[in-house]
């Protein structure tokens, strides 16, 4: 997943408003607090990010791709 994928299906799923919202001010537990946006700064892979995000958020699988079905999003390593 590259960097432009992650902020769109942010957008996508959450919407524009809210995701750059979440993503600069929600810490996530899985990387010891640090926000969506701290965590890409410091190179943790966009995919990693996203599973993070959404696990946090109760995103279920099936709204991962942000209703673009042939989305594929890649899985958690």
């Amino acid at each position: 997943m590259r960097h432009s994928e992650f902020w769109g299906l942010l957008d996508d799923v959450f919407g524009v408003d809210y995701s750059r919202s979440l993503a600069r001010d929600l810490a996530l537990d899985s990387f010891s607090s640090r926000t969506s946006t701290e965590a890409l700064a410091d190179g943790v892979p966009p995919r990693d990010v996203w599973h993070a995000l959404c696990d946090q958020m109760d995103v279920p699988l099936e709204r991962r791709d942000g209703g673009a079905r042939e989305r594929m999003i890649p899985p958690r390593r």
